[in-house]
Parts: C-alpha cells; structure tokens; sequence
C-alpha cells in the first residue's frame, strides 16, 4: 500500500521528463551529494551508505571532511565503504576559508599548508574533484580577487596530484561588489585550467539567473552541475530542467550530482524519487564522462 501510495505521489514529479509508464528504469551514471541524508548518516553511516546504492546511485560526493577523515572514517576506510556498497567516490565538498589577516595582507600560504593535508586526505579516499562549497560576499573588488588567487593556487596544488578543483555557488554569488556581479568576476579572474564551478542550478535560479545563460557564456567551465530542486527534484515547477538538460554539452558537465536539502518525504523516499525523475527523463543521458 505505501508504494502505491508513493508512485501516485510521485507521478507529479515526472513532468516533463517523464516516459510511458515503465516497471524496470534504465540506468544511468547519477551521484549524489550524501549531505542529502546528513542525520541519516549521522546515525548509521554503513546503513545509509546501502541506502543510497539500493537507490540506484552509481557514485557520491562527501559533504563531512573534517581533520583528516571523511564521517569519522580514515579515507582508506570511507572508500571501503562506497566501494563495498557497489558505487564510486566521486568529489568532496571541503573549504578553508582565508582569515582576516590573510585577506588583508594577500598571504595565504597558511591556508595552502592546510591544503596539503586535506588533498592527501582526498587522494586516499579515492576522490577526483573536491569543491568549495562556501564562501561569503566580499567586502570589495580586491577581497574578491584574493580569493581567486587563492582558489587558483589551490587549483594548482590539486592539479598536481591529479585532483581538480572547483567553486561551488549557492544564491549570494549572484550579487554584485562595486557594480560587477560576484560569480562573473570568479569565473572571469580563474585560471579554468585550475578551477571549474560547480553549478547548483537551483540556487541559480534562487539567485534570478538562467542556468542555460551562464552555460552560453562561460562554455565548458561547469565540469560538475549539481541538480537540485526546492525538494525533491521536478516538485516545484521553479527549475528548467529541460533546458538545462538540453544544454549540458555546452556547459561541459561531466557529472551530475542530485542534492535534496528539503522533503516532502522521508530523506531516503526523497532521494530515491529524484534519481527515478533523471532515469525516466530521456533528455539525460546514461553517462556523461565517457563523452568527454
């Protein structure tokens, strides 16, 4: 009776992208971001991480670096554990913000000492791309610039392990500092041999931008989308999804990471509906590495 009732409820999420009526969906290369069920995880990482695997996820992307370890686990045993479960590590979102001092005086050698560790930490766990997933408004032009150096040095030290490196945006991005807009000036002042951007197409829109727009105008910098919805994805009639489908080439996306903050359901009934959106859409491929 319950999955009735899910499938009735979850028909309204198809949309557009939704085929006839199928029993056995194809699958494609999807991963998710496991901050999607961050209490789940909390209270159960072995459970959960087959929790995301029966979902039909083929890979993921941690959101819980911290000291070394990735939810409390060494990276040698966090990648036992997705490999195990039958999926790839894919990416990690990690930051080290730059404080005050290194702001001002545009010496950020300190934070770089920190990222020898973290990209070590990465490497053992099997990961190849981590994200920045955060960072405030600066103050001004020259702040902001900072920070592109600084995220293009980062570039750099990932490009020689074999890692890439990437911004992850969120709504603010999309305001402007001394008349030019934030995520303009980052993606115009990066080296996009070090740094590519992960767009979250749904904070995108939050923002009052076109997801398709950037994707014209910044070609092949978006190597990671992370499609996102207001809950599960389709819900809410907000997001473009068949355009943003439709114009993945150009953006140059090799990946596509579902993220669910928000539920009507439960965490695990919401992410489970969101692959089943991208797998019975035919404008999604089955993979998008392969083509690249």
């Amino acid at each position: 009776m319950k999955k009735i009732l899910l499938l009735s409820l979850a028909l309204p999420l198809l949309a557009m992208c939704a085929t006839n009526a199928e029993t056995q969906l194809p699958k494609k290369d999807i991963s998710l971001q496991l901050y999607s069920l961050r209490d789940d995880f909390n209270i159960n990482f072995d459970a959960t991480i087959k929790v995301v695997s029966e979902a039909g996820y083929t890979a993921i992307e941690a959101a819980s670096y911290d000291g070394g370890k990735f939810y409390g686990k060494t990276p040698e045993a966090f990648k036992a554990a997705v490999e195990a479960a039958g999926m790839k590590v894919l990416s990690s979102h990690t930051a080290k913000l730059l404080s005050e001092n290194e702001l001002r005086t545009k010496n950020f050698s300190e934070s770089l000492a920190w990222w020898d560790e973290a990209i070590a930490a990465h490497l053992a766990a099997g990961m190849q791309y981590i994200v920045a997933p955060w960072m405030s408004v600066p103050k001004t032009l020259a702040d902001l610039q900072t920070y592109c150096d600084y995220y293009n040095a980062i570039g750099e030290k990932c490009r020689e392990k074999g890692l890439l490196f990437g911004y992850h945006n969120h709504a603010h991005e999309f305001t402007k500092i001394d008349d030019v807009m934030m995520y303009d000036y980052m993606l115009e002042h990066t080296n996009p041999e070090l740094v590519f951007f992960q767009m979250d197409v749904y904070w995108t829109v939050m923002g009052r931008q076109s997801p398709v727009e950037y994707f014209q105008k910044y070609p092949g910098r978006f190597a990671l989308l992370h499609i996102k919805d207001h809950k599960e994805l389709g819900q809410s009639g907000m997001v473009g999804f068949d355009a943003i489908f439709k114009n993945i080439d150009t953006a140059g996306a090799k990946h596509l990471i579902v993220e669910v903050e928000s539920y009507n359901y439960t965490p695990a009934e919401s992410v489970k509906l969101s692959l089943d959106y991208l797998r019975s859409c035919p404008l999604v491929k089955e993979s998008y590495a392969a083509e690249r």
